[in-house]
């Protein structure tokens, strides 16, 4: 037994060797030769560094100065050239000794792979709509979030993005198909993993984007799908001479637009001929531009990005080490980020069996803003005439009048920073079987670990203890009051982890004109979120202390302070058990089929609907097969291609969503007296409540002209949402809570979207390449109602502005968009200078007017088209590359100008210049109407780069080398009167600039790309 043992024990250790080894091969140059030359590009360039491997061998080099090669091979033997952004290229060795080999650049034609779901494809094969984007074509800048690289770049991904460098931006995919806040964003997977963390992927690691569209190509990820699939590819390593590259630059970025306010004295002149004073409370002598107070002049970015990469053969890997820092604009915030990365893949078995092993780290520290709406309103509106401080040092405030607070003492006196640590592990095996099949297993491993501290100093506690709270829309302005004294401050810690196993079957058969590929697989995602603890206290000795330590504090000695332990973010555990499958047929290459199925298994929705299916099916016909367009010369490619498919909406639920739960509802009386503990219903079971679902038809073209010069495609789709989940007030004679979630609603988006790119000029030293694309969606709700539960409309976005208690701006309705603006309509000002408004009847009033009574439908935040547009252009060693954004069409609230608009009080906060020939007696001049509903259609030069390459072998042992400037958001062309018409067009309520903007800045890089072998 013990020498059986033994054996067992030796014979694993050696087939572990096996699984993990290089494999060595063994050749007899019996009629071996050298076999040499040079590599260039289309554009007779030399290649240098790229690999040179004889196929079947462990030989392996790499191109020199001027692309030159020498390798030992024999006739019949095959020569592999590649090179990163090349197509590979594969030689035959004749009887030639001295080849000269021309590599391709990888272009987004029809023969580019694709990556898929649970596989790839070529473009020429695929029947559903996918955009592809190089990491070279992705946009460039002091980027800290993936929307931003995509911006412009594909047709329906509606992005949008502040100039805040910790905030995301918001990505809708063929507009939004949920009326649920935070669910709207596509679904991101990175080399396999589904859901992982964009923010743990370095721009430079990118290799390309694939965007998958329609529900036809994202159906086989199911109940996550119905807002589209991003799948990110990293790089790889290449087979060759090991090599070491180092990207990086630094940046300046100074704010790119201000509102126009009045300096102190054009206010003492408004008021003087308004016959108005300041007070002497608020007239120091001071001429302060709180802008230039509460903005750095200039902030900093920087990026570094440092790879390495290589192999043989049988063995290759990649690793990169990147830091990204950016200043943000208002002082105070910035973010600060780390990400290492390591990949290796092993080959085994004569190649039959492949290993790959991924895992990237990231680690951010943002500062943020404590209360950013507000400093950026109070920005606006603090009296120049108010200095920053006074005589003694202290911070300036004026606290008799309310919510009016010194901004730069606000953003001095508090702190709030998100620390964010990010690990993901993926190993994957590929093993090649017997009769074409296939089988993989991923396995995945994420944890996001999330440690937030905050503190409000004694200044706070004692002057802004009840500050006026501005979120981001739809939510409402509050008041939030600050318990304590002697600072306040909240600790927590949090982490997320996923546990994922995929595991499928892929077979790949030909039998003579028909191809077949196959796909069959399973599924398990274990997900762990909200695993950690709060705690606030207050009453520190000193203002030192911040959110470090909270053992300094003694909150027991202040009356009413409780320490915070967060009850709101409970503890989840979250199951999900999918099985897909997926056919393609493929004859002559001519007439395409697809179908594909998912069943997911959820713990997160009602016992009743548990699960739930996701078919699709799809058809191409690539017409330039036939041989009825074999005798003509100006189209090369032509393919029509029609789909069909149903995917879910799983975002922002949680297991306890659909369970009924009891709390606490308030306080009872004993013997007169009030004791806590009331506790009843707060949430009501829904059994049935299930996945929304998102059924899209797409009609699409794709074609290439005059051998390639031309190409483009175009695309139709009806994108239709039902089972919308909305939460619904209900008798409590029926349910035991007021309140219930459940599926009522429908609503639609219908779109095209075109794409042209063109190569209108190549030669030897010139060549100019173009591309734009355009894109118009229609969105439409159609019911928010059903037999049960009935809802005509609701009323969203309720700025609170003075003066103007419950006046809304935005409707949700059937037959109307999401984000249709819903407010008074403007008549003009009468004979004494007042605003006047159109009541319900028509009539022209100034007085008397009932919120929503009076209310006119006035238009919408959806764009009517968005368009990117970029162009490339090389002169010998120079290149150019300019990056045009357009969104056209759109409406936005300027409720941050309306607000401004108050020269009846203007002896107690500032108003912009454009003001000083409004009339001090028009008491309705800032009221929310159609007076401030913009348009918000802009012109945005979003990125150009001007860039040298120096020639080949120049620098001893360096490959590559080149310098570039690039200049961000050059100039925008656009009516809009705000800060900067690029708002927020994610969520149920777009389109609305109530002082939620965070300047967008204009900034310029100078960087550096070197290689070394």
């Amino acid at each position: 037994m013990r020498f059986n043992f033994t054996s067992i024990k030796y014979g694993g250790f050696l087939l572990l060797f096996l699984l993990i080894g290089q494999s060595f091969n063994m050749a007899f140059a019996q009629t071996e030769r050298k076999i040499s030359g040079n590599l260039i590009d289309n554009t007779k360039q030399p290649i240098i560094g790229a690999s040179v491997s004889v196929k079947g061998t462990s030989k392996v080099t790499s191109t020199g100065a001027e692309g030159s090669f020498t390798i030992s091979a024999k006739t019949g033997d095959k020569i592999l050239f590649s090179f990163l952004g090349y197509q590979t290229k594969e030689l035959t060795v004749e009887a030639a000794s001295t080849y000269q080999v021309t590599i391709s650049e990888a272009t987004a034609s029809l023969t580019d792979v694709v990556v898929v779901g649970y596989g790839k494809s070529t473009r020429k094969a695929l029947t559903s709509s996918i955009s592809t984007v190089k990491g070279e074509d992705l946009n460039k800048g002091a980027i800290s979030d993936v929307g931003q690289m995509l911006q412009g770049k594909v047709p329906g991904l509606n992005i949008s993005r502040s100039g805040d460098p910790n905030r995301n931006a918001a990505i809708i995919m063929r507009g939004a198909s949920t009326l649920r806040e935070g669910a709207q964003s596509p679904l991101f997977v990175i080399d396999g993993v589904v859901g992982a963390d964009i923010s743990i992927i370095a721009p430079d690691d990118v290799a390309s984007i694939d965007v998958l569209k329609d529900a036809a190509a994202a159906a086989i990820y199911g109940n996550r799908a119905a807002n589209g699939v991003i799948m990110v590819t990293t790089k790889k390593g290449v087979s060759g001479q090991t090599q070491i590259s180092y990207n990086g630059y630094f940046g300046i970025e100074n704010v790119s637009n201000r509102y126009d306010m009045m300096n102190a004295d054009q206010l003492r002149a408004f008021l003087a001929k308004t016959n108005s004073a300041l007070t002497p409370a608020n007239d120091k002598g001071a001429n302060t531009n709180w802008q230039d107070e509460v903005q750095r002049s200039d902030a900093m970015s920087q990026n570094h990005n440092v790879s390495l990469s290589g192999g043989t053969e049988k063995t290759t890997y990649n690793a990169s080490v990147n830091y990204f820092n950016q200043q943000g604009i208002i002082k105070t915030s910035g973010l600060d980020r780390f990400i290492g990365r390591i990949g290796v893949e092993q080959k085994a078995f004569n190649d039959k069996l492949k290993i790959s092993f991924n895992l990237s780290n990231s680690v951010s520290n943002a500062d943020l803003v404590p209360y950013r709406n507000t400093i950026l309103s109070q920005m606006l509106t603090y009296l120049p005439t108010a200095p920053v401080r006074n005589a003694d040092g202290s911070y300036f405030d004026n606290l008799v009048q309310t919510s009016y607070y010194n901004p730069v003492s606000m953003l001095e006196n508090a702190k709030e920073n998100l620390k964010t640590k990010n690990i993901l592990g993926n190993l994957s095996a590929n093993l090649k079987l017997p009769f074409g099949f296939t089988y993989d297993v991923n396995v995945s491993y994420q944890n996001t670990q999330n440690v937030y501290g905050a503190f409000y100093n004694s200044i706070y506690t004692s002057r802004y203890n009840n500050v006026r709270n501005t979120p981001d829309p739809p939510a409402n302005p509050t008041f939030v009051s600050l318990v304590g004294q002697n600072g306040v401050a909240v600790r927590n810690a949090y982490q997320n982890t996923n546990k994922i196993i995929e595991t499928y079957l892929t077979w790949n058969k030909k039998f003579g004109d028909h191809d077949i590929n196959a796909v069959v697989g399973y599924s398990y995602q274990q997900s762990l979120n909200n695993d950690g603890f709060q705690s606030t206290s207050t009453n520190f000795p000193v203002n030192e202390v911040g959110y470090n330590n909270l053992s300094l504090g003694n909150p027991y000695a202040v009356t009413d302070f409780r320490v915070d332990f967060n009850p709101g973010v409970t503890y989840q555990e979250i199951l999900l058990i999918s099985d897909f499958a997926r056919v393609n047929y493929n004859y002559k290459n001519k007439y395409l089929l697809q179908g594909s199925i998912r069943r997911d298994g959820s713990n997160v929705f009602g016992i009743n609907e548990t699960w739930g299916y996701y078919p699709s099916v799809g058809a191409a016909w690539n017409l330039d097969q036939e041989n009825f367009m074999k005798n003509q010369n100006v189209v090369r490619s032509l393919k029509l291609r029609g789909s069909y498919g149903i995917a879910g909406n799983s975002l922002g639920f949680a297991p306890l969503t659909t369970k009924l739960i009891y709390g606490q509802v308030g306080q009872f009386y004993y013997n007169g007296s009030p004791r806590e503990g009331a506790y009843g219903a707060i949430q009501n079971e829904n059994k049935d409540l299930r996945w929304e679902r998102t059924a899209t038809t797409n009609l699409g073209v794709d074609f290439g002209l005059f051998g390639g010069r031309v190409g483009g495609s175009v695309d139709w789709y009806n994108k239709k949402t039902t089972d919308l989940i909305l939460t619904f007030d209900v008798d409590q004679n029926l349910y035991p809570s007021g309140q219930l979630t459940a599926n009522v609603g429908k609503l639609t988006n219908k779109g095209i979207e075109v794409v042209l790119n063109g190569t209108p000029v190549i030669s030897d030293n010139f060549s100019w390449t173009t591309a734009i694309n355009l894109a118009r969606n229609v969105n439409k709700i159609i019911t928010l109602s059903d037999t049960r539960f009935n809802i005509d409309n609701r009323l969203t976005v309720t700025p609170d502005g003075a003066g103007q208690s419950g006046a809304s701006l935005q409707i949700l309705a059937p037959g109307q968009a999401i984000g249709t603006f819903y407010t008074f309509k403007y008549a003009g000002k009468d004979a004494n200078g007042v605003s006047q408004y159109y009541d319900a009847a028509g009539n022209i009033k100034t007085q008397g007017l009932l919120n929503r009574t009076d209310y006119y439908i006035l238009g919408n935040a959806q764009p009517k088209a968005l368009i990117g547009w970029s162009n490339n252009v090389r002169y010998k060693n120079f290149d150019l590359s300019i990056f045009m954004r357009a969104v056209l069409g759109n409406k936005i609230m300027n409720v941050t100008r309306a607000d401004l608009f108050r020269p009846s009080t203007a002896q107690f906060t500032n108003i912009p210049v454009e003001v000083e020939n409004e009339s001090a007696s028009d008491f309705n001049s800032y009221k929310y109407s159609s007076r401030f509903l913009e348009n918000g259609s802009y012109l945005r030069l979003d990125n150009a780069t001007l860039g040298y390459t120096f020639k080949k072998g120049l620098i001893p042992g360096v490959n590559s080398l080149r310098l570039y400037t690039t200049a961000n958001n050059l100039f925008v062309i656009t009516g809009y009167k705000g800060i900067d018409p690029e708002i927020n067009q994610g969520g149920i309520a777009p389109g609305v600039d109530t002082n939620n903007f965070y300047p967008k800045t204009r900034t310029f890089l100078f960087g550096l790309n070197v290689s070394f072998n």
